[in-house]
């Protein structure tokens, strides 16, 4: 897979000589099980996949080389890079501006903006809409495009499913960046809705199964379904895609359970279950599953806590941190510094959406085991940051110098 140019300010000396011993070892990623770091009174299993994806990498290779490159210019993203607050600061810190917030707000408006200026759009990817405004300002709107390509392949499929006429469920948080980009993609070829989670997706079925009136539909899915988009005509064929920050293994529970409601209303069988429902599976993001299952495997080992590093607004790591809060306690935290003692740490509750204090948080016993995984869009160099704040609490952080010379 291709390598990126990032600035040395997100890598760390640590974590790549633990991600490379791992990848020698396991060449093929079968082994989900986590590296253990065993530092005599704290132990530390690390997530056998964590951290930076392809397409956030790509993302700030190419946002970081624009700014070098254009000292001179105006330089706009369309909003967060990605959804880490360390590399939108940095951003910030360089003189770029975001022109909407994450839930698209204008910051900046759009007749400011002149036809020399650059604007860049995030790994999320935007909507055709926003694309038309820049065309129509004069500022060539694909020119500096960090969209993922795994995003953009969910986009390919939504379109080749809509060609044959299957209209396209989308899984995703609706106001997400990503979801709004991919719901405007494939709207413009086929009727499109989201759903949010399986509850969604069992309201939808009801309007499958003709067990709701259509006349309900709008008051159930407003702002998710694409214009003149009709229950009672456009839920006869269907194929799910998602947001590829979602839970994968919703993603999956959400398209199983709409093909077996297909299957049954339309009485198909096994042979005949394409005619109604298109197969589109494939659209999960590696990165997703991957680090998904890194969680899962590390969660199968006893520990007393779990710490997952990420941005508060990120999908990927919020799911990360409702896999591990399943098992045990369970604190998200944007930084290292989070961890104001080992009596105190401020984590996000991102089910309430606010950030609590929380003491004694390290249990007070011979030998503490802690789960460690990041989100996509963290730097590995934060991951570091909490392995050696925690090792400053037991007096061991030159235990971290030691083991970034492992061969």
């Amino acid at each position: 897979m291709k390598t990126f140019n990032v600035p040395v300010i997100y890598r760390s000396p640590l974590i790549s000589a633990i991600k490379n011993q791992r990848k020698q070892q396991d060449r093929m990623k079968k082994d989900f099980t986590p590296t253990e770091l065993d530092f005599g009174p704290l132990r530390i299993l690390l997530a056998r996949h964590f951290g930076f994806c392809y397409g956030v990498e790509n993302a700030i290779e190419i946002a970081f080389k624009t700014v070098d490159e254009n000292p001179d210019k105006r330089i706009f993203l369309l909003s967060e890079m990605i959804h880490n607050p360390h590399v939108n600061n940095d951003l910030l810190d360089r003189g770029v501006q975001f022109i909407m917030d994450t839930s698209g707000n204008q910051l900046v408006p759009w007749e400011s903006l002149q036809p020399d200026d650059i604007v860049i759009i995030p790994a999320f990817g935007t909507t055709l809409e926003t694309e038309q405004q820049l065309a129509s300002l004069g500022i060539e709107p694909l020119k500096y495009n960090t969209t993922c390509p795994f995003v953009e392949r969910v986009w390919n499929k939504a379109d080749q499913i809509g060609k044959k006429n299957y209209t396209v469920i989308v899984h995703g948080k609706p106001k997400h960046e990503e979801t709004r980009a991919t719901f405007s993609h494939s709207a413009s070829g086929t009727p499109t809705i989201v759903v949010k989670d399986i509850k969604e997706a069992a309201l939808l079925a009801e309007f499958i199964t003709g067990q709701r009136k259509p006349d309900e539909f709008n008051a159930l899915f407003k702002g998710q379904y694409s214009p003149g988009f009709n229950p009672a005509t456009d839920l006869q064929r269907v194929g799910v895609v998602n947001q590829t920050t979602m839970l994968a293994t919703e993603t999956q529970a959400i398209a199983d359970y709409i093909r077996q409601v297909m299957m049954t209303h339309f009485q198909l069988t096994e042979a005949t279950a394409g005619e109604r429902f298109a197969d589109t599976r494939d659209t999960l993001c590696y990165a997703t599953n991957d680090n998904q299952t890194a969680v899962t495997g590390m969660l199968q080992e006893s520990a007393d806590l779990a710490i997952v590093v990420g941005g508060y607004n990120s999908s990927n790591t919020s799911h990360l941190v409702e896999l591990c809060e399943e098992k045990l306690p369970t604190y998200f935290i944007s930084s290292p510094e989070k961890m104001l003692s080992a009596k105190a740490i401020n984590h996000w509750d991102f089910h309430h959406k606010e950030e609590i204090n929380a003491g004694s948080f390290l249990p007070e016993k011979e030998k503490v085991t802690i789960l460690l995984t990041s989100g996509a869009s963290c730097p590995d160099a934060l991951v570091e940051g909490v392995i050696r704040r925690l090792l400053s609490f037991y007096q061991l952080e030159h235990k971290a110098d030691e083991m970034a010379i492992i061969d």
